[in-house]
């Protein structure tokens, strides 16, 4: 069993227009799509699809569109209710390619929701082999609400390892915790700011730099690293 996590799903529709985007105007829709997502939403769906026991853990009332998706596709989940509606998202894609995204940032999660999902997380996490912790925060929680996760989950002593997928604050405050995660997922950008490299750019030319610099997260308490470069594919370290 693969659990995930997603603090920060959303509703996502993508809407395909027949001509060029023009500010002002009403314009007509060719065609548009609507799936609920997330980082650790898509990874449990991908699991399942794969044949893989997976259940994705999210805030959400039984009502909310986005629950009410995932149960209509009969995704597994683990629902926290909260009294905010969650997110939703819109990419508009013109006829030649381009994509303008339209993102809101998400529900506000109080005190108590905070600590029901955390709770939630760790008693599905118990018969686990994975926990997945997977995208962005919506901005009423802490940077550091990641380790506040991992820390419960290491101190109700269960096993599972611990990957975690996330970008800016949250990930920075993870390694600088150092809390013990098996995998992190950073991009070039992300492991030089983790380990103020300088020259960022330059990294995705330099597989064996990048190798170099993931290996100084080892003592922080990441056991492996998957570092992403673009086009040039990724790197992995294991401590």
């Amino acid at each position: 069993m693969i659990v995930t996590l997603t603090v920060n799903p959303s509703l996502d529709r993508t809407v395909e227009l027949d001509r060029e985007l023009e500010r002002g105007e009403v314009q007509r829709v060719a065609r548009s799509v609507e799936e609920p997502g997330g980082k650790g939403v898509n990874v449990t769906r991908a699991l399942v699809a794969a044949g893989t026991d997976s259940v994705a853990v999210l805030p959400g009332r039984a009502d909310d569109p986005l629950v009410v998706a995932l149960t209509a596709v009969g995704l597994p989940v683990a629902t926290v209710p909260i009294a905010a509606r969650l997110r939703s998202n819109i990419a508009i894609t013109e006829p030649d390619g381009v994509t303008t995204k339209l993102n809101e940032p998400g529900p506000a999660l109080d005190d108590d929701e905070q600590r029901a999902l955390i709770r939630v997380t760790v008693e599905r996490s118990r018969d686990a082999s994975w926990l997945v912790l997977a995208g962005s925060l919506p901005p009423s929680l802490p940077d550091d609400f990641y380790v506040r996760v991992v820390h419960e989950v290491r101190a109700a002593g269960v096993g599972a390892r611990i990957a975690v997928d996330t970008s800016g604050a949250p990930l920075a405050a993870l390694v600088d915790s150092g809390e013990e995660i098996d995998l992190i997922k950073p991009n070039g950008e992300e492991l030089a700011e983790l380990t103020g490299e300088v020259d960022s750019d330059a990294l995705e030319a330099d597989p064996e730099r990048v190798a170099a610099l993931a290996v100084r997260l080892a003592p922080r308490g990441i056991h492996s690293a998957l570092v992403t470069l673009g086009a040039r594919g990724a790197v992995h370290v294991g401590a």
